[in-house]
């Protein structure tokens, strides 16, 4: 796997834990408003450290004490077969494992399953899937996706979470979505993440108003008979 950053401490990653953020590159989406091209181009990812196997889980060693959880996010951290090994490693350390995910790899999720590997799982809905390779700018195979949803629902602790960009996405678009999950039984966290324009892949995106705090709000209201929790996050993931 190719490691690209380690945050050492974070309250907000893993909702209710003290955990570390382990970033790795590669990811088979290009979303315009991603905030991380150093994890989706290979050009950008040089500038930044690579951090081995080892010198991660030497520093998990040395914080068992302290922290409680490990997140695992990139890029998509699924796109590697090592995944499944290196998460073994960690939990045989005594950590929680949160994995943030797009959901486009099924066969892995099965696995971390089976193996009872993984403690959270947070998956990014992108869209309505009529909108699904517009919005990601790649080719999409939603089986997959929904074969996704339906294997994160099983896992102990999970959420789905959406980041909405001015003239992505509408009332109608959220209201979709929110629907197919509560006919999955996939309702059970839904987290609203606000687009900022800091930093994005796409430059023009950089030229788009931040979405407002209190759109997210009436959005919230109307996705609230939906899920059992609705929560806006105002921090960029």
């Amino acid at each position: 796997m190719l490691i690209k950053g380690l945050q050492k401490i974070t309250m907000l990653d893993y909702p209710g834990k003290i955990a570390c953020t382990i970033f790795v590159f590669g990811c088979n989406f290009r979303c315009p408003y991603c905030h991380n091209e150093e994890l989706v181009l290979a050009e950008e990812a040089k500038k930044l450290k690579t951090y081995s196997e080892k010198e991660v889980l030497n520093f998990l060693k040395k914080r068992k004490k302290f922290l409680e959880g490990t997140c695992i996010t990139g890029g998509e951290p699924t796109l590697y077969p090592e995944l499944l090994d290196f998460i073994k490693k960690i939990k045989k350390l005594g950590y929680l494992i949160k994995l943030d995910t797009n959901g486009t790899n099924p066969a892995m999720l099965k696995k971390l399953l089976r193996g009872k590997l993984v403690d959270y799982v947070a998956m990014d809905f992108k869209a309505p899937f009529e909108k699904y390779e517009q919005i990601v700018n790649a080719k999409v195979d939603l089986d997959k996706i929904k074969e996704s949803i339906d294997i994160i629902k099983k896992f102990p602790d999970y959420e789905f979470r959406i980041t909405i960009v001015p003239e992505q996405l509408e009332k109608k678009d959220l209201l979709e979505i929110a629907k197919f999950l509560k006919e999955k039984k996939a309702n059970k966290a839904f987290y609203l993440q606000q687009f900022r324009n800091d930093k994005c892949l796409d430059k023009e995106f950089e030229k788009k108003s931040n979405f407002p705090l209190e759109k997210l709000k009436e959005y919230k209201k109307v996705l609230e008979p939906y899920f059992q929790g609705v929560e806006i996050r105002t921090e960029i993931y």
